[in-house]
């Protein structure tokens, strides 16, 4: 199975009031495993970004005034996705409106609700009444973010892929966890153990008979 680990960044919180979407970051997940692939986009949003979002994401208009509009990025975008993939996604409610938003603006097909996987939902439901922030989740399991000075759409993926694979379970749920080539963590399947056979003789079920012959009122008659 293909899955999207991706994080957004955007101007503000709501595209219907005339926020957009800045920065686009996804990693690629094959059968649990990362595979190296990734897509990455810085996107003029077409309008000043607030101080109070360059605070947390550090992208400025100024940086972000000779970025392609999404309108250009919008096809190669849909092309990465693909037509089947599952998109995973911290608090996913919030990146899919905007990714949404821009492909209806763009006049390009959106993206259906049931193809989105909500980690905050799995981790609020795993670990109910518990700080379930990215951070938190990352202190929760170990995962390192020491790198994580500021928000950042590709960065943030990459660290999300590793949360994700621990809420389902980690090394319990069967994946063994092992560095790749400077990928960070990725699951690997653990082989499966061969079924073995243990055959009673005749000698041992004529043993077992004459033993339980000796209980006259045994309680699992009662």
């Amino acid at each position: 199975m293909r899955e999207l680990i991706f994080d957004t960044e955007t101007t503000g919180f709501d595209p219907l009031t005339g926020d957009r979407l800045i920065e686009i970051g996804l990693v690629e997940m094959v059968d649990k495993s990362l595979t190296g692939r990734h897509y990455h986009q810085y996107v003029n949003p077409e309008r000043d970004v607030p101080d109070s979002a360059v605070k947390i994401h550090g992208l400025t208009t100024d940086f972000l005034k000779d970025k392609p509009v999404f309108a250009d990025i919008a096809d190669e975008f849909l092309e990465f996705v693909g037509g089947d993939s599952v998109l995973v996604a911290h608090n996913a409610e919030f990146d899919m409106r905007f990714i949404n938003w821009e492909l209806e603006n763009a006049v390009k097909p959106i993206i259906h609700v049931k193809r989105f996987v909500d980690t905050l939902a799995i981790a609020r439901n795993k670990f109910p009444g518990a700080a379930n922030s990215l951070d938190a989740l990352c202190k929760r399991f170990g995962v390192s973010n020491s790198h994580r000075t500021l928000h950042g759409a590709l960065l943030d993926s990459e660290i999300l892929a590793d949360v994700y694979i621990e809420l389902l379970g980690g090394r319990q749920a069967g994946l063994d966890l092992a560095v790749d080539s400077g990928a960070g963590l990725v699951a690997r399947e653990k082989k499966k153990r061969e079924k073995r056979s243990f055959p009673v003789s005749n000698d041992e079920l004529e043993a077992h008979k004459a033993f339980m012959e000796k209980f006259e009122t045994p309680i699992w008659n009662a």
